[in-house]
């Protein structure tokens, strides 16, 4: 019972983080539980945990839907992961390891490379490399539970994130502003490098609006 929660579990996830579920969509519980051969039990086990960690809600006579933030609630969980990325930063800052920094360097890399050949262009395959990015400074923090926060905050706000590449300039600031980021990193400056990681991945109050304008 419990691998089948963690696969259902697995999946909803998986296509929040890739775009396929958005926020407000509904999740089709019987295309899960055909697509992976499961029956409603561990479909709803599944549910309440997604829905403990609030990455979905139960609406009334509608069903389950990926959580859609408020204007309130957006700031609200904005504010607290630019602190727990912040924190990471100033964590591997103190705590690199020789492999999580030629990860680092590999992720940056990939990034800087992505705004010289395409500019604005793709900025989902950015996005994907933006993750990356971020995924290997919260592992180089070397804090399991901090990693996990991350992770649960971030799947709130991805479809967010991503929308934001689609803006003009966008891809090139944040290619430049994790090259800043992993060099303090790497230097050992861990007040900085918390500051600068908290600013890199804050919205202001007219950018939340629009982007929450724009995923309707």
């Amino acid at each position: 019972m419990a691998g089948q929660t963690d696969t259902i579990i697995s999946a909803i996830l998986g296509d929040i983080e890739s775009g396929t579920l958005a926020p407000g969509d509904l999740i089709e519980e019987s295309t899960l539980t055909a697509r992976h051969d499961v029956s409603r039990t561990p479909l709803r086990e599944a549910l309440i945990q997604l829905e403990t960690a609030g990455l979905i809600e139960r609406m009334p006579r509608k069903g389950a839907v990926v959580f859609k933030p408020t204007l309130e609630q957006f700031l609200a969980i904005l504010e607290v992961h630019a602190k727990l990325e912040g924190q990471a930063a100033g964590l591997a800052a103190r705590r690199l390891s020789a492999g999580h920094a030629e990860a680092l360097e590999a992720a940056v890399q990939a990034c800087e490379a992505h705004a010289a050949t395409h500019g604005d262009g793709a900025p989902d395959a950015y996005y994907q490399l933006n993750l990356d990015f971020h995924r290997v400074v919260a592992e180089a923090a070397g804090n399991p539970y901090l990693l996990e926060m991350i992770k649960t905050n971030a799947r709130k706000l991805m479809a967010y994130y991503r929308a934001r590449y689609h803006y003009r300039g966008v891809i090139e600031t944040s290619a430049r502003e994790h090259r800043a980021i992993a060099d303090l990193i790497k230097a050992r400056e861990a007040e900085k490098a918390e500051t600068a990681m908290e600013r890199h991945v804050s919205f202001d109050h007219v950018t939340a609006m629009d982007l929450l304008a724009a995923l309707g």
